[in-house]
């Protein structure tokens, strides 16, 4: 049971609560300018050109023209799109990734794999690096694409993209990101491809956009009209390509800078609880992430008291939180499992408060010293 008047959402590297100025935004969409942007009439024209400006709004955000943005059902498709598209562009090929990718990424890559394509996944090191070195010595001949993240959804560790990109350019293979988790919180620059999506930014979800340098040849993934550049088939969401443009209108730098202070705050006065370790880089990481391990407890059973105190955290990614397996990244940087097992994360918004940081703070504390008295360990 919620505790009376106590409900405090830390969870936002899984979904954000979509801004009420955003919500705003789409309503007109929904009742008014219902149109369909392919129809030629009054209101089909409105939701082209509300289609149109939202991609604009995009566009100039990440320095791109217009022309670039293909808006998407969100980051899963975008990763499939980018990464199926160059593979049937080329036929056959070879192609890296890393170690810790979402599985949008790793899943679509396990699949061409079936299809005969080679696929190189690289290491990382405990802060959750790639090493730029071995992903030089991996590029071949036959190496087509390049797919690193740009930050980790689980660690929130900061990738060196720039330094990948110039790395990529220089071998003439193309680069994708799946930028899904570092939109509007970290400047993106270097890669051909580029991933993001709407609802981890406190727009809605279903709709996000793959970012391709007009240069870029990939193939498409659905049959259909000739939408989006005749790149992505299917009548357009244009309640949330509206609702995207406004979140991405609405990001701040302010924002940035009030989180990470938050996110500091909290890391300082969590790792006071004995055996407890951050995971990822201090500095490096988003500006929202805190992923802390606690020795001798389940992170599940943390998450559950802290449900039943009204507050919401992870154990990992939304998206496998139901596996029972620990998390491929927390693996991946060294930890055993029962280490792995022993985890949560907490993700912040601009609108988390250090009132509720306190709560947050109070109530771990109180749930590991609980659960520790109940371990078997």
């Amino acid at each position: 049971m919620f505790v009376r008047g106590v409900k405090m959402y830390f969870d936002n590297g899984a979904t954000t609560q979509v801004d009420p100025e955003v919500v705003k935004a789409m309503l007109p969409y929904f009742t008014k300018k219902y149109g369909n942007a392919s129809s030629l009439h009054k209101y089909g024209r409105e939701a082209r050109k509300a289609i149109e400006d939202a991609r604009t709004i995009i566009a100039n955000y990440l320095n791109v023209k217009p022309s670039e943005v293909i808006f998407t059902s969100g980051g899963t498709e975008s990763d499939n799109l980018a990464i199926k598209g160059v593979a049937e562009a080329h036929g056959k090929g070879h192609i890296i990734t890393s170690s810790i990718e979402h599985h949008a990424v790793l899943n679509t890559c396990k699949h061409l794999e079936k299809k005969g394509f080679k696929i190189t996944y690289l290491p990382v090191d405990k802060y959750g690096f790639v090493d730029l070195n071995k992903l030089r010595e991996s590029i071949r001949k036959d190496t087509i694409l390049v797919s690193i993240m740009h930050a980790n959804n689980e660690i929130g560790t900061i990738e060196p993209i720039e330094e990948i990109s110039k790395i990529c350019r220089r071998e003439g293979v193309l680069f994708h990101t799946d930028a899904v988790q570092s939109f509007t919180k970290v400047p993106i620059k270097g890669p051909d491809l580029i991933s993001i999506s709407s609802h981890k930014i406190h727009g809605p979800k279903g709709v996000g956009a793959l970012i391709k340098k007009e240069s870029v040849k990939i193939v498409r993934q659905n049959d259909g009209g000739n939408h989006e550049f005749g790149l992505r088939a299917g009548t357009e969401n244009v309640p949330g390509i509206v609702g995207f443009a406004k979140a991405v209108q609405l990001s701040k730098p302010s924002h940035v800078q009030e989180m990470t202070k938050l996110r500091d705050y909290i890391i300082d006065k969590i790792l006071k609880i004995p055996d407890s370790w951050l995971n990822g880089h201090r500095e490096k990481r988003l500006c929202n992430n805190i992923n802390v391990s606690f020795k001798n407890i389940e992170g599940e059973s943390l998450l559950l008291y802290l449900d039943s105190k009204g507050i919401a955290v992870s154990t990992g990614s939304a998206c496998s939180s139901h596996e029972l397996k620990p998390s491929h990244v927390l693996m991946a940087i060294g930890l055993r499992p029962e280490e792995a097992h022993g985890t949560i994360r907490i993700t912040l918004s601009r609108f988390n408060t250090k009132e509720e940081a306190d709560t947050l703070i109070k109530e771990v504390e109180a749930g590991v010293e609980k659960l520790r008295r109940m371990s078997p360990w």
